[in-house]
């Protein structure tokens, strides 16, 4: 079992910037991949970015790429999503999600473990 919290999230203007963190604990985080999720009101979930745990090249949905930046800290068990130049469309609840051994970043929702997700505003 892997337990994921998510902190970080507000209410920021468009244009602010924010950084989520997420805690995981239970399991070698070295051998998880991480990704973010996030859900609008009202719209499916959606992949945001993702990271596998060998690190390499990091994946992220169109919409947020040169805006966003995944990372981690494998000796703080913890994976960041750093958001600058947010806009009112990132307005979601972001969810953090692992994976055991996924070599490579994983962008769809087949990932068995899941926080409980921090939620973001952005005001125009």
């Amino acid at each position: 079992q892997v337990q994921l919290v998510e902190s970080g999230g507000g209410l920021v203007q468009a244009g602010d910037s924010l950084r989520l963190s997420c805690s995981a604990s239970g399991r070698t985080f070295s051998a998880l991949s991480l990704g973010w999720f996030r859900q609008a009101p009202g719209k499916e979930r959606e992949f945001v970015a993702a990271i596998a745990w060998s690190g390499g090249s990091p994946l992220y949905v169109d919409s947020v790429k040169g805006r966003f930046t995944i990372s981690r800290d494998n000796a703080k068990n913890t994976v960041y999503l750093q958001m600058t130049s947010l806009k009112p469309e990132d307005t979601a609840r972001y969810y953090c999600a692992a994976k055991p051994w996924q070599s490579r970043p994983l962008t769809t929702m087949e990932y068995p473990y899941w926080g409980q997700g921090t939620q973001v505003t952005v005001s125009s």
